[in-house]
């Protein structure tokens, strides 16, 4: 369901840009020349281009609403954490949850020597 309706959102996504493109920046429609009324006219072909471009903008919006609806009743954090990487161990160590692991001391902060040329110069 979910891919069907993405892809229809696609088709929709292009028919609206298509007919957003055709319209002129006037808002005169295609611009085609020919008698003054009817469909296909220069008005009706505005009233068209508006009328379509009403109900691809309605058609995308409810296609939206419901892609993430459907997205997050199926998904959640199931499928964000799904796609973690499991390779690594859980244990920081790399070993065995039962194994007889002695902790390492932590190094000693060595103390200030003779070698630091800095050490006894404080003025």
């Amino acid at each position: 369901m979910f891919l069907f309706l993405f892809v229809l959102q696609a088709i929709v996504a292009a028919a609206l840009v298509g007919v957003v493109l055709m319209q002129r920046s006037e808002g005169g429609g295609l611009g085609i020349g020919g008698s003054p009324t009817g469909l296909m006219s220069a008005r009706g072909a505005a009233d068209f281009l508006s009328r379509a471009t009403k109900w691809l903008a309605i058609l995308f919006v409810a296609l939206s609403i419901a892609l993430a609806a459907i997205a997050a009743e199926s998904g959640g954090q199931d499928s964000i954490t799904s796609t973690l990487d499991r390779s690594l161990p859980a244990d920081p160590l790399g070993q065995a949850a039962g194994g007889t692991a002695q902790p390492t001391a932590p190094a000693a902060d060595p103390a200030p020597g003779a070698d630091d040329p800095l050490a006894g110069a404080s003025e």
